[in-house]
């Protein structure tokens, strides 16, 4: 039993060790990069970049703004809307073309032909189709943001371990329990993917169209507001804001990884 903590405790010791090295490592590359950051801003090399201090004091400022939070709640409520409705569309479209090979067959070429297609472009035909700002947002995420889910889901159920799927069907099964039972199951992890690589598109989609169509709210109008301005506080603000918009990106990539690590840990095994 004595030998067994003993253990236990020397495999903790080494994984909290290099935790440990991997935040310091982290926490080195973060000061450095604000440290020539503060350096350039302040010996005035590059004109435009106000110094790094008084740009995290005007983003820590903003926390508090109200205007500021209005126009981050107009993005984040686009982003909220539109994620989901895109796992809800693009997840069941991939596991028809992931099981169904003649229908994918047949759309492969619709596929390969909306993919390519830039979402930035569709905002005149979205403005066109849908009223309000929320929903072109919404409309534009949902379009951008399924391929990725789309094309993880087909691949993951393609990847599925066919011995799996005959035994299930060698006990008498049909189509829809296989996919149900095994084929769902083993292509959750490249569906997790697929949601964490949308989300970033969400993200850089809503400011996009907030940015290029205006509107009332938004971190995008923010943007334009700020960009208007006059002098070094004007581009205070807009760093000040992409700040805020790349944190709430690495906040929800880290919450999707460790939700995904903690859901398929089979899957690292």
């Amino acid at each position: 039993m004595m030998g067994t903590l003993t253990m236990t405790r020397r495999e903790r010791n080494p994984l909290a060790r290099d935790k440990l090295i991997k935040f310091a490592r982290h926490a080195t590359g973060v000061a450095g990069f604000l440290l020539i950051w503060q350096i350039l801003g302040m010996s005035g090399l590059v004109r435009w970049l106000p110094p790094a201090v008084d740009t995290l004091v005007r983003a820590v400022s903003l926390a508090v703004d109200p205007i500021f939070l209005e126009d981050l709640m107009g993005t984040l409520i686009a982003a909220v809307i539109g994620l989901p409705l895109a796992v809800l569309i693009a997840v069941p479209i991939g596991v028809l073309l992931g099981t169904v090979p003649v229908v994918e067959e047949m759309t492969r070429v619709f596929v390969e032909f909306l993919r390519p297609i830039p979402s930035v472009a569709l905002i005149p035909l979205a403005l066109f189709f849908f009223a309000g700002e929320t929903n072109v947002k919404v409309a534009l995420i949902v379009f951008s943001a399924s391929w990725p889910i789309l094309i993880n889901t087909l691949y993951g159920v393609r990847d599925v371990d066919p011995v799996g799927k005959e035994t299930l069907r060698s006990f008498g099964f049909g189509r829809g329990a296989v996919i149900w039972r095994v084929s769902l199951p083993s292509a959750a992890p490249f569906i997790a993917t697929g949601v964490r690589l949308a989300a970033s598109i969400t993200l850089i989609l809503a400011i996009s169209v907030e940015y290029i169509v205006g509107g009332s709210s938004g971190i995008g109008s923010f943007l334009i507001e700020a960009s208007t301005g006059i002098g070094a506080d004007a581009m205070i603000d807009v760093i000040a804001a992409l700040l805020w918009a790349g944190a709430i990106g690495l906040v929800v990539n880290i919450l999707l990884v460790r939700v995904e690590r903690r859901l398929f840990k089979w899957r690292a095994a």
